[in-house]
């Protein structure tokens, strides 16, 4: 539905067929419908008609029981309305979007349930030292640097060695 025409006739449908179910539509069996998109095809002979209702599954079957009925006196209106030659055939199919949204959002909820699980069970401690930055390293002791040296040299002083010519 890339052509702006077929999506111009697409938005004149939908209005068109919310306008009959709020007003000249008067069949006890409709219930709270709501047209949520129309989508027509290239050649602007078919027409899906997505809609919801707001209840149980038994209102769900009368309403599309009920829209099944009155699509003949729709399409008229839709014709008279659009004015053209050629008046696309209307199917209604319940939309299933607000049963996508509600698992998805059942599906978030049990999510952050789980997060606020693992963040209440989080100990506030760290994992290594409490301070991860290298520091300069301290010498704990002083020790006599000549003896330090006298180890490395094979523990020879000067006082060792002969003074022989």
């Amino acid at each position: 539905m890339s052509n702006p025409r077929v999506r111009k006739i697409a938005d004149r449908i939908q209005v068109v067929v919310a306008e009959m179910l709020e007003r000249r539509i008067k069949d006890p069996r409709l219930g709270f419908v709501t047209v949520t998109d129309v989508r027509v095809t290239g050649d602007s002979q078919q027409a899906s008609i997505f809609y919801t209702v707001l209840g149980t599954e038994d209102e769900l079957a009368s309403t599309a029981a009920a829209l099944e009925s009155a699509k003949g006196v729709i399409r008229s209106e839709v014709a008279k309305q659009l004015g053209m030659r050629i008046v696309p055939s209307l199917t209604f199919i319940p939309d299933a979007l607000p049963e996508s949204a509600r698992a998805l959002d059942e599906v978030l909820e049990r999510a952050r349930q789980q997060d606020a699980e693992v963040a209440a069970r989080r100990v506030e401690a760290y994992a290594g030292e409490a301070d991860p930055y290298k520091k300069p390293r301290v010498v704990e002791d002083e020790v006599d640097d000549e003896d330090e040296l006298d180890d490395l040299d094979g523990g020879l002083d000067e006082s060792d060695v002969d003074d022989r010519p």
